[in-house]
C-alpha cells in the first residue's frame, strides 16, 4: 500500500457483528457512511472499511468469537461529526434516515454546548451519537 495516499485519520474504531452484511448496508443507507472495502470470506465478512464522508471511518468484520481480536456484537458506541448539510452526512439528513428507519433512541435535539445531535441504534444493538460538535482545537 502506498502510505503517501492513504486517509489522514489514524484511529479507526472497529467492531464485529452477527450480520455484518446487513449492518454494513444500514450504516451505509442510513448513516451515511461509504463502502470502502468489503472482502467476502464463505459467506462471512472477513474485513470492511467504511469512510465517513468528513474524515475518517470504522472497520468491522463477522463476528468470530474464537479469534484473537474478538468484540461482542451491539456492544459498540461511537460519536460521528455530521458533514455539511447536502453531503449525505448531514445532521439533518442522517436524521431524516434514521427516523424512516425506526431507529432514533434520542431525536435531534440542541445540547447545552451549543452541538445538535442525536442518538441511533444500528440492528446490532450498537448506539450512534451523530452531532455537529466537531471537537475541542488539537493542542500540538
Amino acid at each position: 500500500m502506498d502510505t503517501t495516499t492513504a486517509l489522514t485519520a489514524q484511529v479507526w474504531p472497529t467492531l464485529q457483528a452477527h450480520d455484518a452484511p446487513a449492518l454494513i448496508d444500514f450504516l451505509v443507507d442510513v448513516v451515511g457512511f461509504r463502502r470502502n472495502t468489503v472482502m467476502d470470506d464463505d459467506g462471512r465478512v472477513a474485513h470492511a472499511q467504511l469512510d465517513w464522508p468528513p474524515g475518517g471511518g470504522i472497520m468491522l468484520g463477522s463476528f468470530r468469537p474464537d479469534a484473537e481480536w474478538s468484540r461482542p456484537p451491539g456492544t459498540f458506541g461511537g460519536y460521528v461529526v455530521a458533514g455539511e448539510d447536502g453531503s449525505g452526512s448531514g445532521i439533518e439528513e442522517v436524521a431524516e434516515r434514521a427516523a424512516r428507519a425506526g431507529a432514533i433512541v434520542s431525536p435531534l435535539h440542541r445540547t447545552d454546548y451549543g452541538s445538535r445531535e442525536l442518538v441511533l441504534t444500528d440492528p446490532e444493538g450498537n448506539l450512534w451519537s451523530v452531532g455537529t460538535y466537531p471537537g475541542e482545537p488539537r493542542r500540538d
